[in-house]
Parts: C-alpha cells; structure tokens; sequence
C-alpha cells in the first residue's frame, strides 16, 4: 500500500502520481496522510483504485472522480466530488457547500451534515447524507437522486428537472416547481438499493418523503413569470 504523507510531499506530486495508474498497475489502495485541509486532493482519478485520506481535506476533494473509492477520514470543504463521473467517495464527517456539484454518476455518501446547495446541477450522481443538508440543495438538480436521512433547509429543489429527493425529516420549504409526489413501491426499492449501497441498515423506507419536479417551468409561460 503506498503511503504518502502531505507533510512531507508536495500535493501536486501525489496528484500526478494517482493520474500516472494505469491498468496494469499493482498500486490499487493508497494512504494520505496529514492533508492539513488543503485543496484538491485527489482528484481526477480515471482508475479502479482505492485512497484512504487521513485527514480533513479542503475544497473539491475527489473532484472529476472516474472509478476510483475514496474516502476522507475527517471533514471535507466545498465542492467534495464535484463532477464525479463514476465510483464512490465517502466523507466520514461533515462536507462543505455544493457536495456533489454536477456530479454525472457514481455514488457520494457522507456521515455527517451537508451545508447549503447539496447536489446543486447534479446530472446523474447519487448522494446519501446520513445527516441534514442546508438550503438550495439539489438546485436546479437534472438526474440523480440525493438521499436525506435528517432535515433539508429552505427551497429545496428549486427549478429542479428529473433528479428523484428522498427526504426523513423536516423540509423547511420547497424550491420553485418542487412539489412532493407519491412514494411507490418502485421508489420504496430505489431507495432501499441507495441505501444499502451507502451502509445504511435498519430504516424504514416508509419514513422517507418523495420529492420532484411538478414540470411547470419547463418551458417559458408567462404564468409563471414570477418563478424564473
């Protein structure tokens, strides 16, 4: 297992070294240790390994992540796998704003709280938070589903398209065109994969709320003016 300690080796180093991994590589599970909160580690990986960071880690940890797991031992900053395309990253503690921004598939689980505009432009990720999320999360969300174990703040998928919200506890109110919608048992199983797949056991899917897009804004209408 290689091991590198950002106390010692220059970020931009170990960065490049995760993007040198090839397919043949043996290098398959990594260890960072002390990331002081600095900026963008480890991101743009394009490969089937695993990196442990020790740490707490500052803004877009993970960012553009293709196949690789990841997961931050510690808090992580704004934008935690922003524009993640594939695999999984897993914030053991509380993530920043815009966890998962643009985020085009894979999986973002975080164990603790996510501040405002979760899962904002989300094009196809999913995202457990096992705790509450702050306001505008999913904005403006296309595909995808973001999961919500505790509370979501105001304005909750605010001008949202396709993306599927799954949310435990309280909403302190909806976005424009976000209305709740009927829980069927084909959402109930959805949810269920999500959740296991983030190591959630033991809820009961019947506590979640569903929430979409009422469509109305979809395209121009004088109408609705006042909500563009």
């Amino acid at each position: 297992m290689p091991t590198v300690d950002l106390a010692a080796t220059p970020l931009r180093e170990l960065n490049a070294a995760l993007h040198r991994i090839g397919p043949q590589s043996n290098e398959t599970h990594w260890r960072i240790l002390n990331p002081r909160g600095q900026h963008a580690v480890a991101v743009g990986i394009d490969a089937p390994i695993a990196v442990e960071v020790e740490g707490h880690v500052g803004y877009y940890c993970a960012g553009m992540n293709k196949q690789a797991t990841v997961v931050v031992t510690g808090n992580a900053g704004t934008g935690v796998a922003e524009n993640m395309m594939s695999g999984q990253v897993h914030v053991k503690g509380d993530v920043s704003q815009a966890a998962g921004a643009t985020g085009r598939g894979g999986l973002l689980v975080v164990d603790g709280n996510a501040s405002a505009r979760c899962g904002i432009s989300m094009k196809g990720i999913d995202i457990v938070v096992k705790g509450s999320v702050g306001h505008l999360s999913a904005f403006m969300a296309q595909a995808g589903s973001l999961v919500v174990l505790g509370d979501a703040g105001d304005a909750l998928g605010d001008s949202i398209y396709e993306a599927r919200l799954y949310v435990r506890g309280a909403v302190k109110s909806l976005g424009a065109d976000c209305v709740e919608k009927k829980m069927t048992d084909h959402h109930k199983a959805k949810l269920a994969r999500l959740l296991g797949a983030a190591g959630v056991s033991g809820v009961d899917v019947g506590a979640f709320r569903r929430y979409g897009s009422a469509r109305r804004l979809y395209h121009f209408h004088i109408d609705n003016v006042g909500s563009y």
